[in-house]
Order: structure tokens, then sequence, then C-alpha cells
């Protein structure tokens, strides 16, 4: 029973998300579509790559890389084609340059501004402290607080 189970759910992997009649005769055509899909975002499913997913979107997609493959296309040129069709969200791996490097470079960016603003801050309270400029409340405060804790 215990193996039955196990080939179910050995069947219902996305290791045979790519359908037999997907399959290029060319072996070595075949392997490049594979290694391609590979780093293809599936658009449905999020963070999987197209080799991997069972929409019906990554099937298409599969086979648009392997139409442009049998047309001639190099890798480079069927990921371009891809690219230029659906946008660089569709890379697993994005790129870092052009507008993409902002992006990469914003978050190590931000963690050294608040590290900055965060070690100014803890300084001048230090230096506050030392020279006594903090700021206690008066008498009449102390008073309104003590009356507002009582109610």
């Amino acid at each position: 029973m215990k193996r039955i189970v196990l080939i179910f759910m050995l069947m219902a992997s996305p290791l045979f998300a790519v359908q037999p009649d997907e399959v290029l005769e060319d072996p070595v055509l075949e392997q490049r579509a594979r290694n391609l899909s590979t780093g293809l975002r599936c658009l449905v499913c999020r963070n999987e790559s197209i080799d991997e997913s069972n929409a019906d979107l990554a099937r298409d997609l599969r086979l648009l890389v392997r139409e442009r493959l049998v047309a001639g296309d190099s890798d480079d040129e069927a990921i371009a084609f891809i690219v230029d069709r659906y946008g660089e969200y569709v890379l697993l791996k994005p790129k870092t340059s052009g507008s993409n490097l902002f992006l990469w470079l914003s978050g190590p960016i931000m963690l050294l501004i608040a590290a900055g603003v965060g070690w100014t801050f803890l300084r001048n309270r230090s230096k506050a402290h030392e020279l006594g400029e903090v700021d206690t409340l008066s008498d009449d405060e102390k008073e309104h607080l003590r009356q507002i804790l009582e109610d």
C-alpha cells in the first residue's frame, strides 16, 4: 500500500510536467530546451520554472521555447525572444544590469542609510546624556501625569 502511495506521489511531482507530446525528437535540441525552460519562470505559479509547472501558460512557453530552437535560434536568441514578449519577470534569475541594477542595489543602500541614521541617533542621544541635556518633566507635567494615571 505504501509503495502505491509513493508511486502516485512521484507521478504527481513536477518532474513530469513536460508532456510526451512536447518532447522534441532530437535529443540535443530537447536537452537545450530543458536547460532553457529551467531558467524561465512560470507566470502563473510564480517561483516555479516552466519545466516544473503544469499550468497551461507554462506549457505554451515550453512549446514556444521548442519552436524557437527548431527554427534555428541560439539559446540567447530564444531567451531574448521570450523576454521581449513577456518582460524580464519571466527570468528566474534576473539580470543585474540596467534598471535592475537599481533594484539590486537599493536594499543594501537602504540598509546602510538606516544604519547611519541609527548610529547618529544613538551617538546624539549618548552625548545629550553626558551633557545633562536630557529633557525632564516639569512639576506641573508630573502632577498632570500622576492625575491621568490615577484615573
